[in-house]
């Protein structure tokens, strides 16, 4: 990946952002329906361990939830957390002494005021749903599934188990007698949220309204002509490698192209049955520095040359053509805003400050597709990043 130094710092405090823990947190507890902002204990399984399902270091997996109240009480979000990869050992062993990689070292969860908030108006088609927050441990987007443990590096790969571990335990806490589910991965989170969308909905056979929600993970295999070094491609070849994740990728995909490739929602996407949307920037940041270079510093001062504002439009149109065919807007929603930013919904899913396109806030047009109001399908007219 060709980045600089503030490149590599943007990066750091957006997979930071995931976790946050303050000095009073253990003791903060949430009053009124109306607050919102509260911290929320871990939840570990213990007995996921048996099964194989581990974090990076061995460590029991965990997740965050709070019950739904009222209407909303037989209602789930399940939300796959985000936080980058790691493609080689040296990363892996890194991370695992981090939340990243360690149910050890996780702090207690802050339910920020976004698609977790349970105030009405800010949030007002989910703010009482039962929400769960599944913590990120493996390293590889909860896909590996490595039987043998290296003894000089005492690491699992092992993010596939988790993912059925979690899923097993909601079953058990109601998550099978619900009225609506919804699976969300944002970042690193989206894609195993695409990868798992319809064997989550076959795990709740008797669930009126199953859906789910990718946002800003949604990475393209950009033009070699444009992409400047190796880009995801070499990324998600390093992961298929290392933690063994080609087992759970679609046996559709997987035997028309090389296990990486599939990596790319634009390779598997049109191979998932349950409906999906998919919010994303042309201008990810993740997505900029990966395959363009680092634009950083040029896109935020609003000081790009000539050829990087043809790159960036370029890149763009390539996103537009990848994206889910926009004629089944039922099974298939999309918002596409154009600003250099990552991870949609921590960020712009509060009234305040929310993202808009067409007129249309990103928390409408969410809510009325998942309802079946009215099926947006959302796409922002600018061809070069807002700031």
């Amino acid at each position: 990946m060709v980045a600089t130094r503030s490149f590599k710092l943007v990066l750091l405090l957006l997979c930071s952002l995931t976790f946050l823990l303050a000095e009073s947190a253990p003791n903060q507890q949430k009053d009124t329906y109306n607050y919102d902002e509260y911290f929320v204990e871990k939840t570990i399984l213990k007995n996921a361990v048996s099964k194989g399902a581990v974090c990076l270091d061995g460590s029991p997996p965990a997740y965050y939830m709070d019950r739904g109240f009222e209407e909303g009480a037989q209602s789930w979000m399940i939300h796959l957390s985000g936080g980058g990869w790691c493609r080689d050992v040296r990363e892996c062993q890194n991370r695992s002494t981090t939340p990243f990689g360690s149910s050890k070292h996780m702090p207690p969860f802050k339910f920020r005021g976004h698609d977790f908030s349970n105030n009405k108006n800010a949030n007002p088609d989910l703010f009482n749903w039962n929400k769960v927050m599944v913590a990120y441990c493996d390293g590889v987007a909860f896909t590996g599934d490595v039987e043998t443990v290296d003894p000089a590096t005492n690491l699992y790969f092992r993010g596939a188990r988790i993912f059925s571990a979690v899923m097993e335990d909601l079953l058990a806490k109601g998550l099978k007698d619900d009225k609506n589910a919804l699976l969300i991965g944002s970042s690193a989170g989206a894609y195993p949220a695409m990868l798992y969308c319809d064997r989550f909905s076959k795990l709740l056979p008797n669930t009126p309204r199953i859906k789910c929600l990718t946002d800003s993970g949604y990475f393209i295999d950009v033009n070699k002509n444009l992409q400047k070094g190796k880009g995801f491609e070499t990324i998600y070849k390093a992961l298929v490698t290392l933690h063994g994740s080609a087992k759970a990728l679609p046996k559709s995909c997987t035997s028309r192209m090389k296990p990486e490739l599939c990596f790319f929602p634009q390779n598997m996407q049109q191979y998932i049955k349950t409906p999906l949307y998919t919010i994303m920037s042309p201008f990810d940041i993740v997505q900029v520095g990966t395959s363009l270079g680092d634009y950083y510093n040029a896109i935020k001062q609003n000081n790009c040359s000539a050829n990087q504002k043809k790159n960036l439009r370029e890149l763009r149109m390539e996103l537009l053509s990848k994206l889910p065919n926009a004629s089944d807007t039922k099974s298939r929603g999309a918002f596409i805003v154009s600003q250099f930013h990552h991870t949609r919904l921590q960020n712009y899913w509060k009234p305040q400050n929310v993202s808009v396109v067409n007129n249309v806030t990103m928390i409408k047009a969410f809510g009325d597709w998942y309802f079946d109001r009215q099926y947006y399908y959302l796409i922002h007219k600018h061809d070069l990043p807002i700031p």
